[in-house]
């Protein structure tokens, strides 16, 4: 894939008027080589360095339309599922992925080596689409030390004894590392106010189930997340926006393929007849609780390619905003190294 022409023997520069699949292609590319200084290696298995061409504020741009940070007037029929940004870069999918990949990888060495911030990446989606799928893709270069992923479940007796913040809290990354939460404690405001009878097993006294309780949970969410960034803790929020079409797609093919019946549960038949609560559920959630400093991606969702690209895109854009770096070592550190090194010599 071509990322430079050759004009009057000079590489012709990036512009404004480049293909928007030119301009992806060259961010990512960027983005990896800054990150990470890779060298690829072509089919051929001679080595090669990847080209730079246009800066990594190239990749704000393409991600900045999926982006709510102020949700006052966030609908959910405002985002199309199948949209792609103007891309046609499936073929090219791979390639890109493992060029943020690379970068990502990079990223998270320093954030681990750094040690003063984490970062939490909460997904939330209907069933079937791809939160699992997108997760191993886009985390697949990360190293394990650095990176926890927890799937919430529905609460045990022992998390229903204490406040719905609680069991998730118990998961939060250390500094340095990066915890994804498949699914979160978004579902107290999501399958609970969409199946209300759930709130009778949780012990809540009964003149506290009132009308306002989802008003009061999305505000100690919000508040929740304002505490968390406060204390140093990068929060981003994927809805991966899959329509019913295609979940119902999805959902036949984990009928029809024997390798994918074991993802297939009754109940994700059942859920669809509240298709309507649920988005009205997740619409409200995300005008509730989307800020600057806990934004919510609402991520196309009907083709995998590009959510994988966009999540991935999102989180290089910004985790590289946190300045991160190895640790500088000062001048009686440095000394001290140089002795340990004539006494390694010498031994």
């Amino acid at each position: 894939m071509t990322r430079s022409s050759k004009k009057n023997g000079k590489a012709a520069s990036p512009s404004s008027s480049a293909p928007p699949a030119e301009v992806a292609t060259d961010a990512l590319a960027d983005a990896a080589v800054k990150e990470s200084a890779r060298i690829a290696e072509d089919k051929t298995g001679k080595k090669k360095k990847l080209p730079v061409q246009i800066e990594l504020s190239a990749l704000d741009k393409l991600i900045a339309p999926y982006r709510i940070t102020d949700g006052k007037n966030f609908r959910i029929k405002d985002h199309d599922p199948d949209d792609t940004a103007g891309l046609d870069l499936k073929d090219h999918a791979r390639d890109l992925l493992d060029r943020g990949v690379a970068a990502l990888s990079a990223i998270q060495e320093k954030l681990f080596a750094d040690n003063t911030w984490s970062v939490l990446l909460v997904f939330q989606a209907m069933d079937a689409a791809g939160k699992d799928g997108t997760i191993k893709h886009v985390m697949s270069g990360i190293n394990p030390q650095g990176c926890q992923v927890h799937a919430f479940k529905a609460p045990s007796s022992e998390e229903l004894d204490h406040d719905f913040l609680w069991r998730t809290h118990q998961r939060l990354p250390e500094r340095g590392r990066i915890g994804i939460f498949n699914r979160s404690y978004y579902e107290e405001v999501l399958v609970v106010r969409v199946h209300q009878e759930i709130l009778d097993n949780e012990g809540l006294p009964p003149k506290l189930v009132t009308e306002s309780i989802w008003d009061d949970r999305l505000k100690d969410i919000r508040h929740h997340e304002r505490y968390l960034a406060r204390n140093g803790m990068l929060i981003l929020k994927f809805f991966l926006n899959v329509s019913k079409d295609e979940q119902k797609k999805r959902l036949l093919q984990r009928i029809d393929d024997p390798a994918k019946n074991w993802k297939f549960e009754s109940k994700d038949v059942d859920e669809r007849t509240y298709w309507k609560a649920y988005m009205h559920a997740y619409e409200e959630a995300i005008r509730a609780t989307a800020s600057d400093t806990a934004p919510w991606y609402v991520i196309p969702a009907n083709n995998k390619w590009f959510t994988r690209l966009a999540v991935m895109t999102a989180l290089i854009t910004e985790m590289s905003k946190l300045g991160l770096d190895y640790p500088k070592l000062g001048e009686v550190e440095q000394h001290k190294l140089l002795g340990f090194r004539e006494r390694l010599e010498a031994d």
